[in-house]
């Protein structure tokens, strides 16, 4: 079961999730934490008692934070998000009432690149697919033609998306002598160091030219369905799609006819529009395409900073503090 808090003068603060033992036990030094434990996200109801006379909140991914919630509990000085995005929470709302909104941005590029590239190399050489082939004895011989994939040596990458996980991504792309093309909605080009070979282009090249489309937008308004059907029809049919960003980015069901019909090759996801995924959803018994449970920033060390820093904001907005890592930044009078 859940905590429940005990009698305290100090402030008290809602978490949905265990911490690791490190930030558990410094937020425990500052407030009063009432954490949900079970393996599902908690319930709408329980969050939003929880939340009544809580100044602050810690919310993950898989927790909504809308406007209802705001009004049944005005006592909230801070939420803060444990991740990047911030889809899941109603920014807007948050702002009109004065409220900081805390996220975790830096922490979680390695990680997350790295398993963006883990699904750029299984999709594209066909890893899965290989491995049920020793699982169900398909695997007679050593065939030449037998389970020919995609040579990255050389190959072009799009990445849509410039941030930082998208930079991190090119990098790893580069060192893999790919040839990168780069989209931005801003029209930025990447930043930093190991990227000058990256090119800039638009949209419409990106598609038709990329051996491998990685997407890494965030979600909004304006990215929902921004890869569709489309934009699928103007991909070679031997490329591979990755997308580890936000689920909703990508028109799943245009994605499913894509794959099931050869428009495209393959294609490896970390992220779907709705999670958990229907265990029978055709999407995940096809061949060509991989279906991970997001866990792009699932290591130790990236899970653990995560925390740290998510606490960092927590602490900051009880206290009247400016948030280390604040979306919303109008709050302060910027």
């Amino acid at each position: 079961m859940q905590d429940e808090p005990e009698d305290d003068s100090r402030s008290r603060v809602v978490l949905t999730r265990s911490l690791p033992d490190g930030p558990s036990r410094r937020l425990a030094r500052y407030v009063v934490a009432q954490v949900w434990r079970e393996p599902d996200p908690p319930p709408d109801a329980w969050l939003r008692e929880s939340c009544v006379g809580a100044a602050g909140l810690l919310a993950t991914p898989a927790d909504r934070v809308g406007e209802d919630l705001l009004l049944a509990c005005p006592t909230l000085r801070v939420v803060s998000n444990l991740a990047v995005g911030t889809d899941n929470v109603d920014v807007s709302a948050l702002t009109r009432r004065g409220v900081p909104l805390g996220n975790t941005p830096g922490v979680l590029t390695a990680a997350t690149a790295d398993l963006a590239f883990a699904l750029v190399l299984a999709a594209s050489r066909r890893l899965v697919e290989a491995r049920d082939a020793v699982l169900d004895g398909s695997w007679r011989t050593w065939d030449p033609g037998f389970m020919l994939g995609l040579e990255l040596s050389g190959a072009t990458i799009g990445i849509l998306g410039a941030g930082r996980i998208g930079t991190a991504v090119a990098r790893r792309a580069l060192a893999f002598d790919m040839h990168v093309l780069a989209w931005s909605r801003s029209g930025r080009p990447l930043e930093g160091t190991g990227v000058e070979r990256v090119e800039m282009v638009g949209m419409d090249r990106l598609l038709r030219e990329s051996d491998v489309v990685s997407v890494h937008v965030a979600l909004d308004a304006s990215t929902v369905h921004l890869v569709g059907a489309e934009q699928l029809a103007s991909m070679k049919p031997t490329a591979v799609l990755v997308n580890t960003a936000r689920g909703p980015v990508v028109d799943q069901r245009a994605l499913l006819d894509a794959l099931v019909s050869g428009r495209i090759a393959a294609a490896g996801l970390d992220v779907v529009e709705h999670e958990p995924i229907d265990p029978g959803d055709p999407l995940v018994h096809l061949p060509n395409c991989i279906v991970l449970p997001h866990i792009g920033s699932a290591t130790v060390a990236t899970r653990a900073a995560m925390a740290e820093l998510a606490v960092d904001n927590l602490l900051a907005g009880v206290a009247g503090e400016r948030l280390p890592s604040c979306v919303n930044p109008e709050v302060y009078g910027d």
